[in-house]
């Protein structure tokens, strides 16, 4: 059920914050180089990074949440033990997944 929940509620972030961010560099890129280093300070300031991260394992979770759904919705995997164990592993591998991505980006 939690997991259920945070397919929501990722879904959700990725709607409102994602959407925000993306219009918001949409709209730098249109405007003009000043606008876009406006974006980029604050998306390289600490608290952009967080939000990026934030995004970043908001989308992985929401997808390997989806996933999950899909399998269950083809009427596979409602056995309890294997039940149990996607719904733990997978907010393990959104991390692992963020992490990974992250280190691409910022150790590249």
């Amino acid at each position: 059920m939690a997991i259920s929940i945070l397919h929501r509620v990722t879904g959700g972030g990725l709607g409102t914050v994602g959407l925000g961010v993306l219009l918001w560099w949409l709209c730098a890129l249109a405007s003009g180089p000043e606008a876009y280093a406006t974006f980029s300070a604050h998306a390289g300031a600490w608290y952009g990074k967080v939000v990026l991260i934030g995004l970043t394992w908001a989308f992985f979770e929401h997808l390997l949440t989806g996933l999950r759904h899909f399998v269950l919705d083809v009427g596979a995997g409602y056995e309890l033990k294997t039940n149990a164990t996607w719904s733990m592993l997978i907010p393990v591998l959104a991390v692992l997944l963020t992490a990974g991505f992250w280190a691409l980006i910022l150790f590249r």
